[in-house]
């Protein structure tokens, strides 16, 4: 990772019935692929899975929404909105861990 990349978010939480859930948000240069400054994945899955259950993200510069392996691009409501909207579709006893 380079020095102009600061890690603001990590935390991965794995579950006994084999599911995971990660929110990773990094501060990056203000660019064309990253107007905000901001990139960030919200994961929901079974480990290991080649498709998430849900994930929204912008590692390639458009925010989106993962589901299976559907992909939707969505509008950037602001990361409090995402984590929101990402928390809120996660099983209710694991939402207690966000």
């Amino acid at each position: 990772m380079s020095d102009d990349v600061t890690v603001l978010e990590d935390e991965i939480e794995a579950y006994a019935d084999g599911t995971v859930a990660r929110v990773r948000v990094l501060s990056v240069p203000t660019s064309e692929k990253f107007e905000e400054g901001i990139k960030y994945a919200y994961h929901y899955g079974e480990a290991g899975a080649e498709d998430p259950i849900i994930r929204f993200d912008n590692h390639h510069g458009v925010h989106e929404l993962h589901m299976g392996s559907e992909t939707f691009e969505i509008d950037y409501p602001g990361l409090t909105e995402i984590f929101r909207a990402w928390r809120a579709a996660l099983p209710p006893e694991k939402r207690i861990d966000w």
